[in-house]
């Protein structure tokens, strides 16, 4: 309980500066890491921990993939990687569907909003007029990890 306590706190602040700023500060993804990897180790014991530390070296490198490619933000690839850290690989499908539903919420209420909304020049401008998708990275954690 007190393990989703800390990643419900550490994605609330991630969703929230994502959806003021659209920003994820690097130390809140390492924070959210290291303290994913120690929840791991006081919940599952030192034989998951490396199951976790490789389900985020996978999300880091598919993250940075979807990066480069422009499909997500390199913020948003970062804190998923966080998140993944509180999960063990086996549980990282969990992870990954949680966050894919509530991503696929979020851009249908994204563009529900933006289409409803005017706009001047009618478009947002700059870094507005992205998905916030850490919010939805930030859900999806939560989800998964109550669900897990």
């Amino acid at each position: 309980m007190t393990g989703t306590v800390v990643l419900g706190v550490c994605a609330l602040i991630g969703a929230w500066l994502d959806v003021t700023q659209r920003r994820l500060p690097n130390w809140l993804s390492l924070a959210t890491g290291l303290a994913g990897f120690g929840f791991v180790l006081a919940e599952f014991g030192v034989e998951q921990l490396p199951w976790a530390a490789g389900h985020a070296a996978i999300a880091l490198l598919v993250g940075m993939a979807l990066f480069r490619m422009g499909w997500i933000g390199g913020g948003d690839a970062k804190f998923y990687t966080a998140c993944a850290a509180w999960f063990p690989l086996q549980e990282g499908l969990t992870l990954l569907v949680s966050v894919s539903l509530a991503g696929l919420l979020l851009v249908f209420g994204w563009f529900g909003y933006r289409r409803f909304r005017r706009v001047r020049n009618g478009a947002d401008r700059g870094k507005f007029g992205m998905v916030p998708y850490g919010l939805a990275v930030a859900v999806g954690a939560i989800i998964a990890r109550v669900v897990a």
